[in-house]
């Protein structure tokens, strides 16, 4: 493969394609415009990573050149940030849940119980769509309810109640909240954080009070 083709649209391209697809579906899902897509999906066609179809195209998942891309990805984009970009470029319905979702609404501030060598990412997945995130896992070798290291822990609903934070679907700030409630002796702090960013009225005291 030439090596101006090894650009980050051209792996979003990969990573979100799927066996038969259209350039307007992967340019949504990937955030590019329609002619950038098309232009990169057109090289891909060169190389036969691709093949032409009547409005639209399929992967050709034997070709050689796809093959060492897709290994150089599970090889080498498989942190954190990764899990997480990832699922944006799926096209699937979805939304950041527990604790993923206190350490959103929290901007960051409040991350418990997970480290490098135990990192679940709760996501709830709409079941119309669980068939195609298991594709996806499957094809970027990344791992579901694993014991250790960094993996999706997803929960399959009918219907999703979510909303977006800093344009990342994550489940409703008022969930969130129930959620931190029921399990108050890990999330105290975090509640609190939110009554005073929110200015929502939750009763929460967690700092110390000097009485001295």
């Amino acid at each position: 493969m030439r090596i101006e083709l090894l650009n980050q649209y051209v792996i979003k391209i990969l990573i979100s394609c799927r066996k038969e697809d259209s350039i307007s579906a992967i340019s949504e899902r990937i955030g590019l415009s329609y002619g950038w897509t098309h232009k990169w999906a057109e090289e891909l066609i060169k190389e036969g990573v691709l093949k032409e179809k009547w409005r639209g195209i399929i992967l050709q998942d034997q070709n050689q050149s796809y093959k060492r891309i897709i290994k150089f990805i599970k090889e080498n984009l498989n942190d954190v940030v990764f899990y997480y970009s990832a699922l944006q470029l799926f096209g699937i319905n979805y939304c950041l849940t527990k604790t993923d979702a206190v350490y959103l609404w929290t901007e960051g501030r409040y991350n418990i119980a997970r480290y490098k060598n135990f990192y679940p990412i709760f996501i709830k997945i709409k079941e119309e769509d669980h068939a195609l995130f298991l594709e996806y896992c499957k094809k970027l070798n990344l791992k579901i309810n694993s014991k250790k290291g960094i993996f999706y822990f997803p929960e399959i609903v009918k219907k999703l109640e979510c909303t977006k934070k800093n344009n990342v679907p994550v489940e409703t700030l008022d969930n969130t909240i129930e959620f931190m409630k029921d399990n108050i002796y890990n999330f105290q702090p975090a509640l609190e954080m939110i009554s005073e960013m929110y200015h929502k009225k939750l009763d929460i005291q967690y700092k110390e009070v000097n009485n001295l």
